[in-house]
Parts: structure tokens; sequence; C-alpha cells
């Protein structure tokens, strides 16, 4: 179906606001597949309002009013998404992957294009940086639909109370009690309280582990890790921590020197893009998509996911020649 000048027209008015609604939704439901369709209902529901749409408010608070309804009716319909370290126990000395879990099970990364602010405010990019970042996605989903609302919607973009009171149909006092709620449940679940390394840095050690994962070489690997580094392989639940134990799982890769390794940022983090070859064709399969967080001058995570399905969130094909 082709839209007519006008409606074109119509749908101009709030294609601008897809990049911050991404962001906000993709908090909200830590699925970049899901933040897309709820983006899509809030963009079609609006759409089919703006006839009858009075600027009150204006257009972009009444699309996050419709954005925090779309994504709160789908949190009803599903339990909250984890990282493997909050389902299995720590990986002791064999390292099987196992069965893999529903892709519903798992937070999932998202590319920084899809959500990074174009303010060039330096505490703005700051903020939005971290708090798009894996860690702070886990500990949002401890909180109830409605305060996860809330404290996104105060904490990280900034809405006054007022203004959420009347996305949620609420009292600015509701708003105020739910926010210090989500605020002392976030306390309580924070999964990592090691504040992230200067860009410049964590630059410096993603070209480093580009240039050792392309070779396979396990002692420049190891040499970039922390010493109580984690490493995680969802859809499967097996994750370990240390590096004497990281340094026993990539030694018994020896598949590993082959594959093509593509710099790239997710969750305001640095990450990679990994291909491996695939025996039967000759060509590069998708293999994991990494996400790295740095502490100091190491990497203190790595997520390493296992599903090539995230590569199309990425725009990024899932097998090269």
């Amino acid at each position: 179906m082709s839209l007519s000048t006008a409606d074109a027209t119509d749908f101009g008015q709030i294609e601008p606001f897809r990049r911050e609604l991404t962001g906000y939704c993709y908090r909200m439901l830590a699925s970049p597949f899901e933040a897309e369709d709820a983006v899509q209902e809030t963009f079609l529901r609006a759409w089919r309002g703006l006839s009858h749409f009075e600027d009150r408010m204006g257009i972009r608070p009444w699309l996050y009013r419709i954005a925090t309804n779309v994504c709160i009716d789908m949190l009803k319909r599903r339990s909250r998404r984890a990282l493997p370290a909050e389902i299995a126990p720590v990986a002791a000395g064999q390292f099987v992957l196992g069965a893999p879990r529903p892709e519903t099970t798992w937070i999932a990364p998202i590319s920084d294009e899809l959500v990074a602010s174009p303010d060039p405010d330096p505490g703005e990019v700051t903020v939005g940086r971290e708090s798009i970042r894996l860690a702070f996605i886990a500990a949002l989903q401890h909180l109830a639909p409605r305060q996860r609302a809330v404290l996104i919607l105060r904490d990280v973009l900034a809405w006054q109370a007022s203004e959420v009171a009347q996305f949620l149909e609420t009292t600015e006092t509701g708003v105020n009690s739910m926010l210090r709620r989500a605020r002392s449940a976030m306390a309580g679940v924070e999964l990592d309280e090691i504040p992230a390394s200067p860009p410049e840095i964590e630059q410096e050690l993603l070209a480093g582990f580009v240039d050792a994962f392309q070779r396979y070489d396990v002692d420049a690997l190891v040499d970039l890790l922390h010493e109580d580094v984690l490493i995680a392989m969802p859809p499967f639940e097996l994750w370990l921590r240390g590096v004497a134990d990281a340094r026993t799982f990539l030694a018994s890769m020896d598949d590993g020197g082959h594959d093509r390794v593509l710099p790239i940022a997710a969750n305001g983090q640095p990450a990679v893009a990994v291909w491996r070859p695939n025996p039967s064709t000759g060509a590069l399969d998708a293999y994991a998509l990494m996400v790295l967080k740095v502490a100091g001058d190491k990497i203190i995570s790595i997520h390493a996911f296992l599903d090539p399905a995230i590569f199309a969130a990425f725009g990024l094909s899932t097998t090269v020649e």
C-alpha cells in the first residue's frame, strides 16, 4: 500500500522521533526486535490519530505516551529477560554449551546506530551511553513495567513528573512514589557497579581484541582480560568467571584463527561481529556478536551472543564470502 501525499506529510511529522523512541522502547523491552515492533505500533497508532490530534502537549510527548502504553501492554504478556549470570550457576571446569534457551529468555544487544543520541552535548552523550549498557538494561528488567517506565522517563530522559503523570494517567504523587520504589529496587539489583573506561581506552582495547581474535592468539587475548573477567554465551546458560577459566575455554576452541572479525558498537560499548568458516560451503557464517565491557585498561566482561539472528538487528549479513 502506497501513501498519499497527505499521508506521507503526516508520517513525516512522526518519523524524526524514531531513533529516540527506539532507545526508549529498547530500555523498556531489552530486545531490539521487540523495540522495533513497539515503535512500528506506536507510529501506526499515531498516524491513525493525527487527524484528530490536538497540539496541547506537542507531538513528542504524545508519541511517548503512546509508546509507553504499547511497551507496558507487551510486557504484560511475557516474563522478564535476563543475562546468563542471573539464571545459571557459574561453570566450573567443564565448559559445555548444552541446549539453547528460547530467544525470549535473554536480553539482546542493540546497535548504537539505532539509539545513539545525535545531541553533541557531552553530558547527554554520557547519560545515553551509560543508560543503554547491558548491566543497566539487565537491572531495569527487575522493575515492574510502570516503575520501569517512570525511572527511564524521569532519570534517563529527564521528563517532568507532571508529564510522566499524563503518560501514565496518574498523579504526580503517584509518579514520585513509583520513582522512589524503582530507585530502591535498582540499587539492590545493579549487576555491575564498575565504572566504564573512557572511550579512547575502550577503542584501544577493541583494536587489540580484534587483532588477537583474528589471529586467535590465546596469549594475546588473555593479556587483554581482567583477572576477574566474566564470559557469557547466550542463548546458552554457560558462563564462566576468572582469567584462568577464560584461558582454558579459549584454548579449547581449536577452530579459531580463520574468522572474520568486524569492530562495531553495541549498547554504548565496544563490540565485534564474528563470522566463522562453514566447511560445507566455504563461506563465512555468522558466529557471534560480542559486547565488551572495559574497566581500567582491561576487558572485564564479554557477552558473546551466539545467535546469528541478532546480526540482522545490526544490518549485518549472516553469510559473507
